[in-house]
């Protein structure tokens, strides 16, 4: 099935938009804050039939309480299989993040996943609770993570299990240090 995908980059053309009618979507919104999400977050609810998503909102004033708004309105989205969400230069922080996270927990259905996270401080809480996160996703086969951080963070390996079987998927990460490390032996 040919999905058109529908751009929008004013709020308000996206909100007067057929919503119910959309499959794939391309938002771009600058000059966004927390209280924007809450409309946003609005509309993406009802986008029912959304099965593709691709919502750029970097470089924004975006912090704990929108992006925790914005991962619940999207495991509202229940249709979504694959979703690119770019969060760069916010201030979400670690918190911010856990909120994300456990909300976007709900949305198992996706399979393609990009969260461009980088330059916002979630540290090693909000690393951790992306993590334990992710572990719910039974359908992911495709996942990048850009956390691009001033902060050391290290991740467990993790296992997904499916049905008592456990699942390859490919993994992306692309972390960035900006810190020298020096290792004496």
């Amino acid at each position: 099935m040919n999905q058109e995908k529908k751009y929008f980059h004013n709020l308000e053309e996206f909100l007067n938009s057929s919503l119910q009618s959309h499959q794939a979507l391309f938002i771009t919104l600058k000059q966004f804050s927390d209280e924007n999400a809450s409309g946003l977050g609005s509309g993406l609810s009802n986008c029912t039939n959304l099965s593709n998503l691709t919502l750029d909102l970097s470089q924004n004033k975006i912090n704990v309480i929108g992006a925790s708004g914005l991962g619940f309105a999207l495991a509202n989205c229940t249709n979504l299989q694959n979703l690119t969400l770019n969060l760069h230069g916010n201030q979400i922080g670690a918190i911010g993040t856990l909120g994300l996270c456990s909300a976007l927990a709900n949305s198992t259905n996706i399979s393609n996943l990009t969260l461009e996270l980088q330059n916002n401080i979630i540290g090693p809480i909000g690393a951790s609770g992306l993590g334990s996160s992710l572990a719910n996703y039974t359908n992911l086969t495709n996942l990048a993570l850009d956390l691009q951080q001033k902060q050391f963070i290290c991740f467990k390996q993790c296992y997904f299990q499916n049905k008592n079987e456990f699942k390859t998927i490919q993994l992306t990460f692309l972390i960035y240090f900006f810190y020298l490390f020096r290792f004496y032996f």
